[in-house]
């Protein structure tokens, strides 16, 4: 569906928001990370394009994020996640990043990040660690299959090759460090029981914290390329606007529509954030 441009009105109504907030909560869907080129996996069409091999496969996406594969043919599984482990590596997170993590640090209260985001770059472009909740895990992170009572790992020391004409992994794959085991991305994975949330919990209990501690404050919810087919962001988003009296600005070029009296910007997050930035111009913190 095409959605009109914002009017001038709707990018004034934000950045007033935004300028006058002591408090930021910033929510992130795939399209922050398209932005920055990655790959978008919505729809299979997109999918298979970027990726023919899988095309040939039969094989979407939902179908390949799967744990069943580490079992059954983990070379095409460490194909799949060790191809984006790699890209998310290589590729920077785009400037608006940079623009909201300047927003935060100008507010008394300063924010947090509740994304579905896996690749980990709002850490990458800056963001503490313990402002950041990835709902859905991190692909920076690996666990073991064997459940040998080894906590989650770090995937920094670990690299993948990737046949590009069958998209399958070259080993060595990834292991335990424990027990020699496979290991598994820390991500939770469509019809996923063995997931380690147990980090991902940690990440939530900060949040809730955090927004405890700015009851009364003054807060804004920016949420960036959040759709629905997922969406446990939006309704994140949504929830904690309702509950903390809180503007929601919401940033989606396909999906943008909002609850009553709420911001709708029908862009991609990056132009959105720059043309809010050039609005709210000169501030004073908070």
């Amino acid at each position: 569906m095409r959605h009109d441009e914002p009017s001038e009105d709707a990018l004034e109504r934000a950045a007033r928001a935004i300028r006058s907030a002591q408090a930021i909560l910033i929510g992130a869907g795939a399209g922050m990370g398209v932005d920055s080129g990655l790959p978008d996996f919505r729809g299979g069409s997109g999918f298979w394009k970027a990726y023919p091999p899988y095309a040939r496969l039969g094989l979407d996406f939902v179908s390949l994020a799967n744990p069943r594969w580490f079992a059954s043919d983990p070379e095409l599984a460490w194909g799949f996640y060790g191809h984006r482990l790699m890209l998310y590596r290589e590729t920077e997170p785009h400037e608006g990043f940079a623009i909201l993590r300047r927003w935060m640090s100008g507010m008394s209260g300063r924010g947090f990040v509740y994304t579905s985001n896996v690749d980990g770059h709002f850490q990458k472009a800056g963001f503490s660690p313990d402002q950041v909740y990835e709902v859905h895990g991190s692909i920076g992170a690996m666990q073991c299959l064997s459940e040998c009572g080894v906590t989650i790992f770090s995937a920094d020391p670990y690299s993948l090759n990737i046949d590009p004409q069958t998209m399958r992994a070259i080993p060595p794959l990834p292991k335990c460090p424990r027990c020699g085991a496979m290991a598994r991305p820390n991500i939770l994975m469509f019809g996923d029981w063995g997931w380690n949330s147990s980090h991902a919990e940690t990440q939530q209990q900060k949040l809730k914290s955090w927004l405890a501690s700015r009851a009364g404050a003054l807060l804004v919810v920016v949420e960036c390329g959040a759709g629905t087919a997922i969406p446990t962001v939006r309704l994140a988003c949504q929830d904690i606007a309702r509950r903390y009296d809180a503007t929601l600005i919401r940033i989606n070029p396909r999906e943008p529509e909002v609850p009553e009296d709420q911001i709708s910007l029908p862009m991609g997050a990056y132009d959105a954030l720059r043309a809010l930035d050039e609005r709210i111009g000169s501030w004073t913190p908070q």
